[in-house]
Order: structure tokens, then C-alpha cells, then sequence
């Protein structure tokens, strides 16, 4: 007895949350135009953090790859918008074209950090993070070791915050839109594969290393793009240590862990949650870090799945769906299995 074998997407629920995010995504390009520019400033901040969050967790959460050395990526975009912002380019532009000659540069480099796995992988991608970081410093042009400001910038600080916000907002539109459009598709359902067993994403004729390369170019372009608005923000960089500095992939790994690693809406949850500690209590000194830690431990005790993680594995909501449904159906119709894999 001969079977059929149907593969579902939820794609209802997939057109609703694309639907409520096309919305949303309105609203807040046209908040500047309707909120004190007090407000939408600070949310540039959030912006990046959804951005920083979403390219840690699709490098780790999707593809298994863990690294603590993704300010290599924040690093070189802040960098490139003076590379370029001197050959007369904008500072909006001069951040554009930087992170696409980063995730240019980011082809070779992962030639390097693929001969790496596991722990070594990501002490391997920290040592490259501050190898590139050596690497600027030796450039009188870029400010050497004491960072430097932008010189060709708009002047009215009115339209260069509503341009920085604009640009945030398009770069953590990015980073989500091209999460969800590459998990839906089978790319996605490859990477995943990757992420479970390799060597048997491999044996079944998967491109292991081919996948995982694109999706670490991805995850360098939007970084770059990141900290080409850090910068823009900042117009300038306080020191190569900062930019460069590996708090940003402790950060990363909080906003991750705690919103629910493998899904598309945990590291956006995480990236509120730690937006707003930072907000209210980033000036309290030692106790800013006690926060962060005791956050972080309630956390993996009552919710090791993270926050977003848990509600999904409790309540099956999801606003983005990426998972799948395979359903096996005998041509008389009166059997049905139905089996879902999640992630």
C-alpha cells in the first residue's frame, strides 16, 4: 500500500506574522515623524540589539556555530563607514557599502574559522576578532589606536538622528527578514540539518560547508551593518577596544539565551528585556552586572528554554513559524500520521 507524503509550513500563520510586522514596521518609520526625537533616539539602541541578537542566533540557534568573536564583523563596519566616508561618500552610504565589502571579506576569513569546531571554533573566531583589531590600529588614517570621528556628516542634527533611525530600523528589518525568508525555505530545513548531525547532513548530500558559509557571511554583513550605525550614532569610534571589544558577544549570547536560542522571536524578547536593564540601570555601577547575572540565572533555572522558548513549547504560539509538519497519508484515506519537527 502506496503512501502520500505532504510537507506543511503553517503558512496562515506564517501570512499573519508577516502581516503584523509589515504593520508594525510602518508604524515605527513614520514614529519621527509623530514622537519627540528623545524617544525614537534611544530606540536606535534597540534596533541594533535585535539586529546583534538575530545574527548571533542564526549562526548558533540554526547552524550550530557558536562564536564570541562576532565583534570582528561590529569592528570592520564601524571601520569601513570612515574608509568610505572619506572617499566622499555619505556616512548613511559609507555604511551600506562597508558591510557588503565585509561580508565580502568575511569569504575568506571563514576559511580559516571552518578548520576550526566546537570550543575551538569559537576561541578561534575570538582570536580573529582581535587579530583584525590589531590589524587597524596599524592605520595612522583610522585614528591608530585612539579612535577618530566622522568628517563628512550632516550638519543638522535633526535629520542626521531621523537618517541614524531610519538606517537602525532598516537594518533590523533586514536581519529578521532574511532569518525568516531563509529558514522557510529548504536552505533552511538544510541548515538545520547541519546543526543536528553534520556528518549525517553530509552523507545525505547536503553542502556542509557551502551552507554554512553563506549564513556566516550573512551573520558578518549584518553585524557590519550594526556597527555602522553604532558608529553613525556615536559619529565616531572612542577606541578600537571598544568597537571591537567582546562584550558585544556576551551581549549577543545574553539577549539569545534569555529570549529562547532557535527561534526567531526569542533573541527580539531578549533584545527588549535587555534594552530596557540597560536603560534604568546601566548607571548603578557594580549592580548593573549583579542584575544582568541574576537575570541570566532565573532564567536557565525556570526557563531553560528561554522565555520565548517556553511559551512556544507550552502553548505551540508562534509568531513566526519556521518549523515544519510531515504528514503521511495512505490512498484510502483512512490513516493519518502526522509528525512535527520544530526548529
Amino acid at each position: 500500500m502506496s503512501s502520500n507524503i505532504q510537507i506543511l509550513r503553517s503558512p496562515k500563520k506564517a501570512a499573519y506574522g508577516s502581516a503584523g510586522a509589515l504593520l508594525l514596521f510602518v508604524a515605527l518609520a513614520i514614529a519621527p515623524k509623530i514622537l519627540d526625537q528623545s524617544i525614537t533616539n534611544e530606540w536606535v539602541k534597540l534596533f541594533y540589539l535585535v539586529t546583534l541578537a538575530s545574527m548571533w542566533n542564526l549562526l548558533a540557534g540554526y547552524a550550530g556555530m557558536i562564536s564570541v568573536g562576532q565583534q570582528a564583523f561590529i569592528g570592520l563596519g564601524a571601520y569601513g563607514v570612515f574608509v568610505f566616508n572619506d572617499h566622499g561618500f555619505s556616512a548613511y552610504e559609507s555604511g551600506i557599502i562597508a558591510s557588503i565589502v565585509v561580508g565580502v571579506v568575511a569569504v575568506p576569513i571563514s576559511f580559516l574559522a571552518f578548520r576550526l569546531r566546537g570550543g575551538y571554533f569559537a576561541i578561534g573566531t575570538w582570536v580573529i576578532a582581535e587579530t583584525l583589531r590589531l590589524i587597524i590600529i596599524r592605520f595612522p588614517s583610522l585614528g591608530s589606536g585612539k579612535g577618530r570621528n566622522i568628517q563628512n556628516y550632516t550638519r543638522d542634527p535633526i535629520l542626521r538622528n531621523t537618517y541614524t533611525y531610519w538606517m537602525a530600523l532598516g537594518v533590523a528589518i533586514f536581519a529578521l527578514s532574511a532569518c525568516f525568508i531563509l529558514l522557510r525555505s529548504r536552505f533552511g530545513l538544510a541548515l538545520q540539518s547541519i546543526r543536528d548531525n553534520e556528518v549525517a547532513a553530509n552523507s545525505l548530500g547536503i553542502k556542509v560547508d557551502f551552507t554554512k558559509r553563506v549564513v556566516y557571511v550573512i551573520g558578518a554583513m549584518g553585524c557590519a551593518a550594526a556597527g555602522s550605525v553604532i558608529c553613525i550614532q556615536s559619529i565616531g569610534v572612542a577606541s578600537p577596544n571598544a568597537i571591537f571589544g567582546v562584550s558585544y558577544s556576551a551581549f549577543m549570547i545574553f539577549m539569545v539565551l534569555i529570549g529562547g536560542i532557535g527561534t526567531i522571536e526569542g533573541p527580539v524578547m531578549g533584545a527588549l528585556l535587555y534594552f530596557f536593564v540597560d536603560k534604568y540601570f546601566s548607571q548603578s555601577g557594580l549592580w548593573y552586572l549583579v542584575i544582568l547575572g541574576v537575570i541570566a540565572i532565573i532564567a536557565t533555572l525556570f526557563f531553560p528554554k528561554g522565555i520565548w522558548g517556553e511559551i512556544n513549547a507550552r502553548w505551540n504560539l508562534s509568531l513566526f513559524p519556521v518549523s515544519y509538519q510531515v504528514k503521511i497519508e495512505n490512498n484510502q484515506n483512512d490513516s493519518i500520521h502526522l509528525s512535527k519537527k520544530e526548529k
